[in-house]
């Protein structure tokens, strides 16, 4: 009982725990470089909670976070090093653009939908190819989804600097989706998009299906124990294929709520950086839904709040990125002395 309840507790605990850890270390940083810890506080606090605005922009950059933590989890649950979240990402919203484009005189109850469902496909897509290239030339997913990022980076800068430049031709980016393909707004003073909501229910779906379908229970089967798998019947090869396909989805669905709900159009340098920091994410979540939804809410806090840390404070906003390193590194580092305990 003494052993269940430590086990449990350690589950929970140790994502907050690395959290503060990595914020107090990241106070320390401040302080060496020669900063005030307590104004780069107030700066992140400013930046991303401290107004409707701010809470606004959190959760909208926690919705590309969780989707994509939900796709980095889903695949290295099934033993498929998925690091391709960023360039599905890339896909999935230049496949939303084009569709909500193409159909931009079709009613909204069927061009919202197409739009996602585009996104996801095209998403899948990009991470099926990294699959079929391991399950058919021994290819390992690592390199080959890394190297789909930056080919998906450069499509879509093909994209909006030559056929899919906006009309006035002044900048590299796209003309506006079409009212039609726009998700709503769910607070108006917040600027927060439907896609918050979207990303909760595939969330609560995912997770259930992972924890208490037969296909969950086969891609974790596989995952944690290839050969013990392989002795029961249940082939490595189809649900490696599966779990990526459903990963590459779940990061385009990230892509085409981002372009539909919070960026309206296409650019070059559309992402931040959100399918690599979904990498620290799922890993700061132990690779559970559960444990999703907090780390995603950490991570756009830091994206959100980490741009006022030199407007308000004067601190480098790069060093936001070192703390986002520090807390792998202290999850990771949590996650092998766990391991060598057990």
């Amino acid at each position: 009982m003494r052993t269940a309840l430590r086990v449990a507790l350690g589950e929970h605990m140790r994502a907050p725990m690395v959290a503060v850890g990595a914020m107090l270390l990241f106070a320390l940083l401040v302080w060496v470089v020669g900063y005030s810890p307590a104004a780069a506080g107030r700066a992140l606090w400013t930046g991303s909670l401290g107004s409707l605005p701010a809470l606004g922009s959190t959760l909208n950059k926690a919705v590309p976070l969780l989707l994509c933590g939900l796709a980095v989890a889903l695949a290295f649950r099934a033993g498929a090093l998925n690091i391709g979240a960023e360039g599905q990402f890339y896909m999935g919203a230049l496949a939303a653009l084009f569709c909500g484009q193409r159909c931009a005189g079709w009613p909204a109850v069927v061009l919202l939908p197409m739009i996602l469902v585009a996104g996801m496909a095209a998403g899948a897509a990009w991470a099926g190819l990294a699959a079929l290239l391991r399950i058919g030339r021994s290819v390992p997913e690592v390199l080959s989804t890394i190297m789909l990022n930056f080919i998906a980076v450069l499509a879509v800068s093909f994209a909006v600097h030559g056929p899919l430049r906006e009309a006035a031709g002044a900048y590299p980016q796209s003309d506006p989706l079409p009212p039609a393909a726009l998700l709503p707004r769910l607070f108006g003073d917040m600027r927060l998009s439907w896609g918050l909501a979207v990303a909760l229910v595939v969330l609560f779906v995912v997770g259930i299906v992972m924890q208490r379908s037969t296909w969950g229970f086969r891609l974790r089967a596989v995952g944690n124990a290839e050969r013990a798998a392989a002795y029961l019947g249940i082939a490595r090869a189809p649900h490696l294929l599966s779990a990526m396909l459903a990963s590459g989805a779940l990061a385009g669905l990230a892509g085409a709520l981002e372009l539909s709900g919070v960026a309206r159009r296409l650019y070059e340098n559309f992402s931040p950086g959100y399918g690599y920091t979904a990498i620290a994410v799922a890993l700061l979540a132990r690779l559970s839904p559960a444990g999703l939804l907090p780390a995603a809410l950490f991570f756009g806090a830091l994206e959100s709040g980490g741009r006022s840390l030199q407007t308000t404070a004067g601190i480098p906003s790069v060093l936001v990125q070192v703390l986002l390193g520090l807390v792998v590194l202290l999850a990771v580092g949590a996650g092998l002395y766990e391991s060598r305990r057990a």
